[in-house]
């Protein structure tokens, strides 16, 4: 039996996928939501196998739903969709099950069908984390194309913050996470120093050091250290020093 949650802004969608889940003995509906907020928590509360996920909602777009979860806590995904063609063949490309509105009931059967055969023949692929390599393709695929990030998800239990890139002042590297530092307060986000860096504007974030990364705007002085390092002192009274291996691209960037 998989357990099911729909995830939809409309609610003629939602009753659709309802009446057609209704219909299979191997499924059980186990919450339904109306935006990506809501999406975040009944998947944490509910444990589902499976969620049926709207590629535009409000809140949190289908994506940033994914991005909100931690990889090992992902269940099986069928993105809904209007017709777009280019997120249509990201879906392809990468092996994603979508379905396309208005749902069409065989369409709607062959997605759960293929769902319901990876799981009975244990063939999603796994790890050992839970993360699913077609379901990250895709998002590093979205990320890329979407360019500069303007704001992070953050997930803290069942809340989930919206983070604007714009009132990030720096960031630095903690353990397995990445601390987003904006306006006197602390976010902790599940990324490396790497992944959040490419999704930065270099133009305006420059990495200093391999844990630190800054806000050009929040630097207010710069004072030359050993060896071609600086000690850089921030908006808010933070001062870091700056590693030399960063230190050629920082002064072109402040000059």
């Amino acid at each position: 039996m998989m357990r099911v949650v729909l995830a939809d802004d409309e609610p003629l969608v939602r009753e659709r996928l309802r009446t057609l889940l209704a219909a299979r003995a191997d499924c059980t509906l186990v919450g339904e939501c109306a935006d990506g907020a809501e999406a975040v928590a009944a998947i944490e509360a509910e444990r589902p196998d499976l969620v049926f996920l709207d590629v535009q909602m409000p809140e949190l777009d289908g994506f940033e739903v994914l991005e909100a979860l931690p990889e090992a806590g992902r269940p099986a995904v069928v993105f809904v969709t209007a017709y777009d063609e280019y997120a249509v063949r990201a879906f392809e490309v990468n092996a994603v099950d979508y379905l396309l509105k208005p749902i069409e009931p065989g369409r709607f059967a062959a997605a759960l069908d293929r769902v319901a055969e990876r799981r009975r023949v244990g063939a999603r692929p796994d790890s050992g984390t839970g993360a699913d390599p077609a379901l990250d393709a895709l998002l590093a695929e979205l990320r890329a194309r979407r360019g500069h990030t303007e704001r992070f998800v953050v997930r803290d239990g069942h809340r989930v913050t919206f983070v604007p890139v714009a009132d990030v002042d720096w960031i630095d590297a903690a353990g397995n996470y990445v601390r987003l530092h904006a306006g006197g307060r602390a976010h902790l986000l599940r990324e490396t120093m790497k992944t959040v860096e490419a999704r930065l504007d270099p133009g305006r974030f420059v990495r200093v050091h391999r844990s630190a990364i800054v806000q050009l705007d929040r630097v207010t002085a710069m004072e030359p250290w050993f060896h071609g390092e600086y000690v850089l002192t921030l908006r808010d009274g933070t001062r870091l020093t700056s590693s030399r291996s960063h230190g050629a691209r920082l002064r072109a960037l402040l000059r």
